[in-house]
């Protein structure tokens, strides 16, 4: 198992938390995906290291942004 945190600006609410999740466990291989709004962190655990522009485009999906990666 691969374990790597995200950076996402954006989010505001539980429905924030929601979308970003939704989308980024929909992505092969993801096994669980933590989001601390607070933060902005996503740590996302995988079978194998995720291809960065695969989370990119799961996260600008749910409507917000990867940032720094």
């Amino acid at each position: 198992m691969v374990t790597t945190t995200y950076q996402v600006q954006g989010m505001t609410c539980g429905h924030c938390v929601n979308s970003v999740s939704t989308e980024v466990s929909a992505l092969p291989g993801v096994t669980d995906v933590q989001v601390d709004l607070a933060s902005g962190r996503v740590t996302v655990t995988s079978q194998s290291p995720l291809d960065t522009d695969a989370v990119r485009a799961a996260v600008d999906e749910a409507g917000y942004d990867l940032v720094g990666a």
